[in-house]
């Protein structure tokens, strides 16, 4: 899969005091000035690989590097309604160079109005697939990076080099999105980029991205305890107002303690709804220190959590037992009969217990 290069515009931004940017300056090529610059050599590969770029339609998580956004549409209104459509658009029917070049013009003015933007290189690029007559925009761009040092001659040795650009960490919009060589999907664009700041999506106002799988099963399960409220509570009461506050702080809070609200049959039908659509959704939790990772599936089959004096338990069971590199006394262990380890924790004071020892023991005179 190669790309043939029609039209690339360099833009140099730098960064001014405050927070305001500007572009330094800007250079547009054609395909035979783009073959004999040096930016071919750094871009050489870079047009394959993010073609290639595998994106999830519903991301892991918030800080999955790579996003589809697809342009967001008024209710009765097509496609080129949208205006970053129209930009891309524009960019793609360029005509000739001075065409092209006023059609980024408008893409990377709306990029310098956006928060947060860094001093780099901008690069917006018009490509064509060898094989196919499929034409694409790529937007690319590369952050400087500071007290770079450059190996020069046996004189000086090195060099300090105040703005320098790399593409090992570069951002990149391309669009159309390529399914496979083709066939494209036009509503749909795809984003990467490694910075936790998500400016370089912000900037396109009119492009929306997927909600991440942990938000929707959020919005799935807080669906499900209204179900269970509309029975518990058929009219509106105080009571269900403070459930239902009580679950949306759960929903906003990035940790949360066992609320113990649903019985275990309540807990396996909502689990079932769930795994039933994402097989692979993920259940983790802490007790104490212990890092706890298994599937959501898992649980009630090979994750089982239980209580007794006052402490919670977590029964993982399964058919065979691996430790890591780095042997451990524990792996010597002839393992308990299950109902003795029971007992044991049945009879151990439970947590209250030993709080009020504690309490004792510091209570005047020691």
């Amino acid at each position: 899969m190669n790309f043939s290069i029609e039209w690339l515009t360099f833009y140099l931004i730098e960064q001014l005091e405050g927070e305001s940017k500007q572009i330094r300056f800007a250079k547009t090529l054609s395909h035979d000035e783009y073959q004999h610059s040096e930016l071919r050599s750094f871009l050489d590969g870079e047009f394959t690989r993010i073609a290639k770029r595998k994106v999830e339609e519903t991301p892991r998580s918030e800080g999955s590097p790579t996003k589809l956004g697809r342009f967001v549409l008024a209710e009765g209104h097509a496609i080129d309604s949208n205006p970053n459509y129209q930009s891309f658009q524009r960019i793609l029917q360029a005509a000739n160079k001075e065409d092209f070049k006023q059609s980024c013009s408008e893409l990377v003015q709306a990029y310098l109005r956006t928060s947060q933007v860094r001093g780099g290189v901008l690069l917006i690029v018009r490509a064509k697939l060898d094989s196919l007559d499929d034409r694409y925009v790529f937007l690319l761009k590369c952050d400087f990076e500071q007290k770079t040092a450059v190996i020069t001659d046996e004189s000086s040795l090195i060099a300090n080099v105040q703005m320098a650009i790399n593409a090992k960490n570069m951002k990149s919009i391309m669009y159309p999105l390529m399914i496979e060589p083709g066939l494209n999907d036009h509503y749909h664009v795809k984003i990467h980029q490694f910075s936790h700041a998500r400016y370089f999506e912000d900037f396109l106002k009119f492009i929306e991205f997927p909600q991440t799988i942990g938000q929707i099963v959020t919005e799935e399960v807080l669906s499900m305890a209204k179900q269970q409220l509309d029975v518990l509570y058929p009219e509106p009461s105080e009571e269900r107002m403070r459930e239902e506050e009580a679950f949306e702080l759960m929903a906003a809070s990035p940790k949360r303690e066992l609320s113990e609200k649903w019985e275990h049959e309540t807990v396996m039908e909502a689990m079932q709804l769930l795994t039933d659509r994402q097989p692979d959704l993920e259940l983790r939790f802490k007790l104490d220190h212990i890092q706890i990772r298994a599937l959501l599936a898992d649980y009630g089959t090979q994750v089982h959590i239980a209580k007794a004096n006052g402490r919670y338990l977590v029964l993982l069971s399964g058919d065979s037992l691996q430790f890591e590199k780095g042997i451990s006394p524990v792996e010597l262990l002839k393992p308990k009969n299950l109902r003795e380890i029971v007992r044991e924790l049945e009879n151990r004071p439970s947590a209250q217990a030993e709080r009020e020892d504690v309490a004792d023991l510091d209570t005047p005179p020691w």
